[in-house]
């Protein structure tokens, strides 16, 4: 298991690694495996590049991003200009509906409205904005129209995550209410959380996921498959030498109880 030193080492790799990040203002808390992101950056898109980056490294088991957007004059857009924009690459986006989404714009924070069928047109909006000049953030706010009852949004989940990862699917908890889905249980990493997460909202009628599985890494997955039964074998010598010494013990004793030496 990493220590929060390597935790952090390993993340601020990451940021290093990552070319659509200048990491050189950014900064890694880590305690107890949670990681807080701070410092500063040139842009929204950069800073969701690095809540990214983070996520992937594993050892993560919870993330605060606390990074300023700080926009460099030449990404300096007025709100007019941003909402234009906006419109522009909503309406150019095969995957979003016609008069699906409502743009909002606010000092370079970008809130989006309306109603969708899908998720992933919720998805493809939020993409198509992102990384837009002058943007600081962007807040979704698009909903799914409920399309199915409860227990077949319940199902679909299961189904999914079981051609996926049946045995993730065994350790999980799925609670539906109406078009809100709650997922419970532990997983082994965050791509599985994801991919659970993923199969939660790719459900018709899901408008919100309420993600309450923790990440708890396996110890014997972390081994390399010869250091496992390496280990193994050592376990069951230590095992063999230990009954060994206790018969021969036995015997020992037994026979002091039944032969005494006679001393003239």
């Amino acid at each position: 298991m990493k220590t929060d030193i390597q935790l952090q080492k390993d993340i601020l790799d990451e940021l290093a690694w990552d070319p659509a990040i200048n990491a050189t203002d950014v900064g890694v808390i880590v305690k107890d495996g949670v990681v807080t992101l701070t410092g500063h950056l040139t842009n929204y898109a950069e800073k969701y590049a690095a809540e990214r980056a983070a996520r992937r490294v594993s050892g993560v088991k919870a993330l605060a991003v606390d990074i300023e957007v700080r926009l460099s004059p030449s990404y300096k857009r007025s709100d007019t200009d941003i909402a234009a924009a906006v419109k522009r690459a909503i309406d150019g986006n095969v995957a979003i509906p016609a008069n699906g989404i409502q743009p909002m714009v606010e000092d370079g924070w970008i809130t989006l409205s309306g109603e969708v069928e899908w998720d992933y047109q919720r998805k493809a909006a939020e993409r198509s904005v992102r990384d837009l000049f002058g943007v600081v953030s962007v807040t979704n706010l698009v909903k799914i129209k409920p399309k199915v009852a409860p227990s077949d949004v319940e199902k679909s989940i299961h189904d999914a995550l079981v051609r996926q990862a049946e045995q993730e699917a065994k350790q999980l908890q799925i609670l539906v209410d109406g078009s809100r889905v709650t997922l419970r249980g532990k997983v082994h990493s965050w791509t599985e959380l994801r991919a659970v997460q993923a199969a939660a909202w790719a459900a018709p009628g899901v408008e919100t996921v309420v993600n309450e599985l923790k990440v708890e890494p396996l110890i014997a997955a972390l081994l390399p498959a010869a250091d496992l039964v390496r280990t193994q074998r050592q376990a069951g010598v230590a095992a063999t030498s230990a009954n060994r010494r206790s018969s021969l013990q036995n015997r020992f004793s037994s026979m002091s109880k039944h032969h005494h030496v006679k001393t003239l």
